[in-house]
């Protein structure tokens, strides 16, 4: 029984090792987004959808992982010379999984002040537009009044 477990746990960190790769891939993907001023919204949504379904996947693996280590976790210390081999291979993809995950973690810090940088551009522009239109409201306003007057130097004489 600890074998299929051990199998199970190998098969849960080379998944998550894909998923990672992914997520990888997202980001380089956003951050394309981010730079990209012609870029559409809902191009920029659908990346963080996907994004947030490799987390759940994640979050599931990571959760099963832990599950089965507890079952097998005394089998493994008991006899470390007879899964040698898998524990080996489990601490390779735990490395490899650790090192995405610090790549991650850079890509999304960047991702994030890029994203800071693109919105903050947005609000200004809006700003802007919003000052621009009360000021054109406000001339409009003016004007208004003055738009019929009265011909001052006209002969009322019949």
């Amino acid at each position: 029984m600890p074998d299929t477990y051990i199998a199970i746990m190998l098969q849960s960190l080379r998944k998550k090792e894909q998923i990672l790769n992914e997520i990888i891939r997202l980001d380089d993907l956003q951050k394309n987004q981010l730079t990209n001023p012609e870029c559409p919204v809902d191009e920029f949504d659908k990346t963080v959808e996907d994004k947030s379904a490799c987390i759940e996947q994640l979050e599931q693996l990571d959760s099963g992982f832990e599950k089965l280590y507890a079952e097998v976790a005394r089998e493994l210390e008991e006899n470390r010379e007879v899964y040698a081999d898998q524990i080996r291979q489990m601490q390779e993809y735990i490395r490899s999984v650790t090192d995405k995950s610090v790549k991650i973690q850079a890509q999304e810090a960047r991702n994030k002040d890029l994203m800071m940088h693109k919105f903050s551009g947005v609000k200004k522009h809006a700003k802007g537009v919003r000052v621009n239109s009360k000021a054109i409201e406000g001339y409009s306003r003016t004007m208004r009044p003055s738009a019929y007057t009265d011909p001052l130097y006209m002969d009322n004489k019949k």
